[in-house]
Order: structure tokens, then sequence, then C-alpha cells
């Protein structure tokens, strides 16, 4: 059959609406919300409660969590950070890429103690992975750690189209296969691929992806379904299980897998009511 004009016309506006719409609906949903975080020196950056109490868990623990950004970034995108526990450790080293202070000589990647599973300048985060375990864990948290620290832009940072907090959490997921990262469409610069490559494997350490310095590209593996970058957003389909994932918006569907390395039990062995004490506490100021 012979593909005319008007129809390239017509598939090139269903995909321009199929990029559009979503971002309006988040950015109608962003404007509505009233308990949206208004000043970000008061923002909360406070326990979620989702993190296990490192008192009570002897296990080692890797937790990946995403947050909307702040302000009209959340808009579109999330920032995201890896939360490390090793066995009986008592606190938590949150791997992350922050971008203020680097045009100043600070480090982009920040390995530090603190709330594994914290407020993002006021904003809720969502565990979208969780690993437990003994020594096999504890020997993936080293892996993460080294791969950290060789970030090939621990000096660089670009909000859009990166190389950003997601494109340093998609570069430790293709660094450490086993976790099977799959990050929501709205990690914007997580499609940005490290020394300018076009090739590599997906974010999750299979498959494969083709991109243009995060702008335009494609991406087909088992854990992120399949997934079109254009400009920084991502529009896919998701097989298992079965989601869409639409720009702005992020995934909607079935939840995602959250497959371990050893079984992790409901109760995150934190005291209900201390954490619910902990939320009405002031806001704490960065």
């Amino acid at each position: 059959m012979r593909f005319s004009r008007s129809s390239a016309w017509r598939l090139a506006f269903t995909l321009l609406l199929l990029f559009v719409v979503p971002v309006g609906v988040a950015l109608s949903r962003h404007l509505s919300d009233d308990a949206r975080p208004g000043d970000w020196r008061s923002a909360r950056h406070d326990s979620s409660g989702q993190a296990p109490d490192p008192q009570q868990t002897p296990a080692a623990v890797i937790q990946v969590y995403a947050a909307r950004a702040f302000g009209w970034r959340g808009v579109f995108g999330v920032h995201t950070w890896i939360a490390t526990k090793n066995s009986d450790a008592e606190r938590y080293t949150r791997l992350e890429v922050v971008g203020w202070g680097v045009q100043r000589g600070i480090d982009a990647v920040r390995i530090h103690h603190g709330e594994a599973d914290g407020y993002w300048y006021g904003n809720a985060p969502t565990v979208i992975r969780e690993v437990r375990g003994g020594a096999e864990v504890d020997a993936l948290i080293d892996r993460l750690h080294s791969a950290a620290r060789a970030y090939p832009y621990n000096h660089e940072y670009r909000l859009w189209p990166g190389p950003n907090s997601n494109t340093f959490i998609a570069y430790l997921g293709r660094a450490v296969p086993e976790l099977h990262l799959d990050l929501p469409p709205t990690a914007i610069g997580k499609d940005y691929l490290p020394a300018g490559g076009l090739v590599a494997s997906a974010p999750s350490g299979g498959g494969f992806q083709f991109s243009l310095v995060g702008l335009l590209g494609v991406m087909i593996a088992a854990e992120e379904g399949v997934e079109v970058n254009l400009l920084g957003l991502s529009l896919g389909i998701d097989l298992s299980p079965p989601a869409l994932k639409l720009p702005g918006i992020g995934r909607l569907g079935m939840a995602s897998n959250d497959q371990a390395l050893a079984p992790a039990t409901a109760d995150n062995g934190r005291d209900p009511a201390a954490i619910e004490g902990r939320r009405e506490e002031p806001p704490e100021r960065p």
C-alpha cells in the first residue's frame, strides 16, 4: 500500500498530540495542586516512612526513589536517587547528583548519609526498585559506590537534556545490571548517554538504546518495553506488566514489578505512630 503524504502528516500530528496532551494534563495537575511546595527554603526533607528502619533491619538494602522535581520542573520530570545500607549498618547512604553549586566547583555527585526516603523539596518520593539480601547485595552496593565515584560528569550538570540527576542513576543502572532498574518515563536525562555515545544498553542493563544527546532516540528492552524519546520526553509501551508510558504523567497501567534478591517484608520496621508524628513536624530547611 502506498504511504501518502497526507498519511504521513496524520501520523506526525498523532505523535505530536501523544507528546503534547499528556504534558498539558501534567501542567494542569501542577497548577491545581494547592499542596505543592512554594518556597524551597521551607520545603520539607524529612522521612516519608518508606525505608526500613536500619536499626531493626540487619539485611543489606538498596532502594531507588523518584520524586517530582521542585517548582515548574516537576511538570515535566522527577529527581531520582539511590539509597544503600550495608548489612548491619546503622544508617543509609544516598547516591545522587545535585546541580546546585557545580558552577562554583562543587562536585555534582553527592555520596552522603541522609534520609533514604526523604521528601525532595516537599515532594513525596516513590520507591521504584528495592533489593534486600546478604553478601550478594553488599557486593552490589560496593559496585554502585565504585561506579558513582567513576561517573564521568562529576563536574558538569545541565538540567536539559543532561547530564543531570537522572543521567547519573541511569549510568549506575547500566553499571550494575543486576538491579534491572526501570526508570520512569518522567526521568528526563536518563537517555543522555555518556561520552557522547549513540548506542548503549538501556538503564536496566539490557536491551538496546539509541540516543542522540538525549534529544532523539528509541529504547527496546525487557524491563522498559519500547520507548521513543523526543526532546527529552519519553513515550512508550511496557508489556511486563502492561502499561502506557506518557511524558509528564508517567506510567499508566499495572504497577511495575519490584523483584528482589531476597523477599522483603511488608513491615519496614518503623513505628507507625513515630512516622506520623515525624510527618507533622515543621519542614526542615535545606
